[in-house]
């Protein structure tokens, strides 16, 4: 579905696609924090726990921003977009 020009099928699935990005990049945080602290770097790791609990909340509003588009696109009802 298309509106206001923007395919909003789309627009969810590269939401989709950043979040999973987002996923292994926290994963890898979380490991990396873990080797950091046993090696005894516990400043290194407790960043990178800052860090992952970050991507976290960085996850939750990618999550939110997938469930406005439905919303942002009935508000933006009543604009057409002609192919010239």
């Amino acid at each position: 579905m298309c509106t206001n020009g923007v395919n909003t099928g789309q627009l969810e699935t590269m939401i989709e696609m950043i979040d999973d990005l987002c996923k292994v990049s926290r994963r890898q945080m979380h490991n990396l924090a873990h080797t950091a602290e046993d090696a005894g770097y516990e400043t290194v790791g407790r960043k990178l726990h800052a860090a992952q609990s970050m991507m976290d909340d960085v996850r939750a509003l990618l999550d939110e921003a997938k469930d406005a588009i439905e919303d942002d696109a009935e508000a933006a009802g009543g604009v057409e977009v002609n192919l010239v």
